[in-house]
C-alpha cells in the first residue's frame, strides 16, 4: 500500500471495532473486508498490509491472516509468495460465471415473491434513492455502491440467508470489475432508472414484467462489462 492509501484505509476500518465487538473473530473480519470491496474502497490489485489492517480494527495478525484465508477461498483476495496478499484481479470468465448466478439468483428471487415485505421494499426503494442521489453530486463510486444494495435486496425477496450470503460474496466479487470501466457515468447512470423500473414492476406486483426487465438488465450490463475487460 501507499503511505496514502494505508492512512485512508486506517481512517476508514478504525471505525469498524464496534462492529467486531470483544470476542472479534475471522469471520467478524472478513465481513468488514468484504464490505469495504463491495463498496469500492479496496480495488483489485491493492495489497492489504497486515500492519495497517491489525492496527486498524484492534485485531492480532493471526486473526487477520484466517480473514485472509476465508476472503480468499471466495476469490476475493489472493496470495502471492513473498509478495503478500492482494486484491484479486477478475477474468472475463470470471464475470460470465457471476452473471451466470446472478441469473439464477436474482430472477428466481423475483418469480418466487408473492407480496413483497414492506421492509423489503423500502430498501429496495433507499437503495433507488441513494442512487439518485449520488448522481445528482456526481459520486459515481456511490452510485456502483447504491446499484450493489438495490440487488442484495432483489436477492434478499427469496427469503433465505443462504442465498443473501451467496449474494453479497457475488456482489463483492462484481464490484471488483466496475473498476474496470473508465468511465463510471456513462456505465452507472443508466441503470439507475432502470433500477427505478424494476422497482415500480414489483410494487404493481407485475412479476412476469419483472423478470423480464431483470433479464435484459443484466444481459446488457455483463456485455458492457465484459467489452471494458
Amino acid at each position: 500500500m501507499t503511505e496514502q492509501r494505508e492512512s485512508a484505509l486506517l481512517t476508514a476500518l478504525a471505525g469498524e471495532r464496534t462492529l467486531l465487538g470483544r470476542s472479534s473473530t475471522a469471520e467478524r473480519v472478513s465481513a468488514v473486508l468484504r464490505e469495504r470491496i463491495i463498496e469500492g474502497s479496496l480495488p483489485p490489485g491493492l495489497r492489504l498490509s497486515e500492519d495497517v489492517i491489525s492496527q486498524a480494527l484492534g485485531v492480532s495478525r493471526n486473526t487477520l491472516r484466517e480473514a485472509f484465508r476465508l476472503l480468499a477461498h471466495e476469490r476475493l483476495l489472493v496470495h502471492e509468495l513473498n509478495r503478500g496478499v492482494f486484491v484479486r484481479r477478475l477474468a472475463p470468465e470470471d464475470l460470465t460465471d457471476l452473471f451466470r448466478i446472478r441469473r439464477m439468483i436474482e430472477l428466481g428471487a423475483v418469480q418466487s415473491v408473492g407480496v413483497i415485505p414492506p421492509d423489503q421494499l423500502t430498501a429496495l426503494r433507499a437503495a433507488v434513492d441513494q442512487a439518485r442521489e449520488a448522481a445528482t453530486e456526481d459520486r459515481w463510486g456511490d452510485v456502483g455502491t447504491a446499484n450493489m444494495r438495490f440487488h442484495q435486496s432483489i436477492a434478499h425477496l427469496a427469503g433465505s440467508p443462504r442465498i443473501a450470503e451467496v449474494m453479497d460474496q457475488v456482489l463483492a466479487e462484481l464490484r471488483l470489475v466496475f473498476h474496470v470501466m473508465a468511465d463510471p457515468q456513462r456505465f452507472h447512470e443508466p441503470y439507475i432508472e432502470r433500477n427505478a423500473e424494476v422497482l415500480r414492476l414489483l410494487e404493481a406486483g407485475a412479476t412476469a414484467a419483472s423478470v423480464e426487465a431483470l433479464a435484459g438488465y443484466l444481459d446488457d450490463a455483463e456485455e458492457q462489462l465484459l467489452a471494458a475487460m
